[in-house]
């Protein structure tokens, strides 16, 4: 009896959420969509890379308003909208522009479970773009810029007893600012694509002691067979301990200690396993913060013993290595639209969709193009064995660009505040993903799109971060630095240019484009690189191109991007439609080329 009043007093309240939200618009969306549920939104944990056992999510219904820039909180507002979708995505409800003279209000409730008195509340959110403004009953906890990083406040002192209230103002100039803002225009068409404003990854609390570890970073050496933890934590003493244990299958195979807030180091077994796109294995980690004897904090994590480096083979051609050895490395292009939720996958079955299909085609890398992935992204590449190249969301103006040659020109000359912000967000985003194994490239520019002192960002990554390479400049404007020479070509592979002293790479090509009627975003307006009308014409024509690249690996290449995973908004280049409901081309053919690609330097 007692289940059933219970089921009728969630269906009492469930139905009236429901009624409030739909998706907006007509266009095309994914079978996931179908799968949402407003009192239930992306509710796996968020951050499995450093995850507690406790914690409340803040998806769901919100208040929204849509008001014109610098002006108090509205007294009424426009409706509700689902977070964490964005506001111009249909699953937000919404569905509308935003425009850079105008800022979203959002505004919810909340409580605190009782069980977490006498604990810090800790509010965080996922990813807002672009300027976040955070009250908590009216009291102003935070402030913070960027489109793609996590972020968090300690709320405490704010909180009162029963109900609070959560408000959040956010402005995003899109294409108006300087800010990196990725393929984001106010005018969407050909590579360009509609705007994503306000909170697009998933909110949520976590209760917290007075110490407790804010991150991690993991550091593993497969040549010394040692792993190193550093970890950040608040109020930490001299005398705490950080204890890490590191298992496999729930044993302890290695364990490290360390007080005086220095890194944890930890010898690894001799018979390690080490990670790979073939073999991903991953060993779990429990981090602990000790203090007068007692675990204060506790985070569960996990990590992976491998290495990217460079190393020139027997023909004199520097090559792309993973755990010292040669590897090609090849992937598609992988923009992370979604037709209903833009930046926002609408489940986390969905997140998981398109790197699976990925592996299945055969496929060991994905570059992930000019945006940045919500952290259960990074976890399914480390769980499912893919490599990232990690671009930089590009933003401010452009240079002009020269492909096929070395730089000769002028770069952009941007404004002091506009190149702080760009080295402050590029160093929150590689902070904030350093600790994935899949992480094997970083790719500070694209195209020449917002370039700027290149050779000293380069550098400045590399330095940052010396377990990675440096892709400093994909498809130009190509200088000599970093770890590789990266060039663009469509439709078919070539090499116009070739470094003798790095690793030379094929960062984007292909684009053959067939249009699925019934899967189109937009009816009249479709392009692809090349288009052809029938499954085995654009099947025929990427082997073709397989074929050019084999002959351009044994002259050259180590690495090569095809374009793309799936077709975005008008863009018709994907080797699945951007609703993902048809895979153009016949997956086993398809995987057959493209294992064959990624072990041409197989020995």
């Amino acid at each position: 009896m007692r289940k059933v009043l219970l089921s009728a007093v969630i269906a009492t309240f469930t139905i009236p959420m429901f009624a409030q939200w739909k998706p907006a618009g007509d266009r095309i969306k994914t079978d996931w969509a179908e799968k949402i549920d407003v009192n239930n939104v992306l509710p796996e944990y968020p951050r499995p890379i450093m995850e507690r056992s406790e914690w409340q999510n803040l998806n769901g219904l919100w208040n929204y308003s849509i008001v014109t820039a610098n002006q108090q909180k509205p007294q009424q507002f426009d409706g509700k909208i689902l977070v964490p979708f964005a506001v111009e995505s249909s699953l937000s409800g919404v569905g509308k522009s935003v425009g850079a003279e105008n800022e979203i209000w959002y505004e919810r409730e909340f409580t605190v479970p009782s069980s977490w008195k006498n604990k810090n509340i800790i509010l965080h959110f996922g990813a807002v773009d672009w300027k976040t403004d955070v009250w908590v009953n009216d009291v102003k906890v935070g402030s913070h810029t960027g489109g793609f990083t996590p972020f968090s406040f300690d709320i405490t002192p704010a909180l009162q007893k029963g109900n609070n209230t959560l408000t959040v103002k956010v402005w995003d100039p899109t294409d108006k600012g300087y800010q990196p803002r990725g393929k984001q225009v106010n005018n969407p068409g050909g590579i360009w694509y509609t705007p994503v404003s306000g909170i697009w990854q998933t909110v949520w609390l976590e209760p917290v002691a007075e110490k407790y570890i804010q991150s991690i970073k993991t550091t593993p050496d497969i040549d010394r067979n040692m792993l190193t933890l550093s970890v950040a934590a608040k109020n930490l003493s001299d005398a705490d301990r950080i204890e890490v244990v590191v298992s496999e299958d729930g044993k302890q195979v290695a364990k490290g200690v360390s007080i005086n807030g220095l890194p944890v180091e930890i010898f690894m077994p001799k018979d390690v396993k080490l990670w790979s796109p073939d073999s991903p294995f991953l060993y779990d980690m429990q981090v602990s913060l000790i203090s007068n004897g007692k675990a204060v904090d506790k985070v569960k994590s996990y990590t992976a013993m491998r290495k990217y480096s460079t190393h020139r083979d027997s023909n004199g051609i520097v090559r792309l290595q993973l755990n010292n050895k040669d590897l090609f490395q090849f992937g598609p292009l992988d923009q992370g639209w979604w037709p209903d939720g833009l930046y926002t996958a609408p489940t986390d079955e969905a997140l998981v969709y398109d790197i699976q299909k990925t592996k299945d085609f055969g496929f060991n890398m994905i570059r992930k193009h000019i945006k940045v992935e919500p952290a259960r992204w990074y976890t399914w590449c480390d769980k499912l064995g893919i490599i990232v190249w990690q671009d930089m969301p590009s933003g401010d103006r452009n240079p002009e660009w020269q492909n096929r040659q070395y730089f000769t020109g002028t770069e952009v000359k941007r404004s002091a505040e506009s190149e702080a912000n760009y080295k402050k967000e590029w160093k929150e985003i590689i902070d904030c993903l350093y600790s994935y194994p899949c992480i094997g490239t970083w790719v500070p520019f694209n195209e020449a799109w917002g370039q700027f002192k290149t050779p000293e960002i380069a550098e400045w990554t590399k330095a940052y971060d010396p377990t990675r390479l440096v892709n400093p400049a994909s498809g130009g404007n190509h200088y000599t630095c970093g770890d590789m020479l990266d060039l663009h070509n469509y439709p078919g592979p070539e090499m116009y240019l070739y470094d003798a002293q790095r690793a030379n790479v094929l960062g984007e090509y292909g684009g053959i484009g067939m249009v699925v009627k019934g899967h189109i975003w937009e009816p009249d307006r479709n392009w692809g690189y090349v288009q052809f009308n029938s499954s085995d014409e654009v099947l025929k024509e990427y082997a073709k191109f397989a074929e050019q690249l084999k002959q351009l690996i044994k002259t050259g290449f180590s690495a090569a991007v095809y374009t793309q995973t799936t077709d975005v908004e008008v863009e018709v280049n994907g080797l699945m439609t951007y609703d993902r409901k048809v895979i153009k081309v016949d997956e086993q053919k398809l995987k057959k080329i493209n294992d064959s690609i990624c072990r041409s330097l197989d020995k």
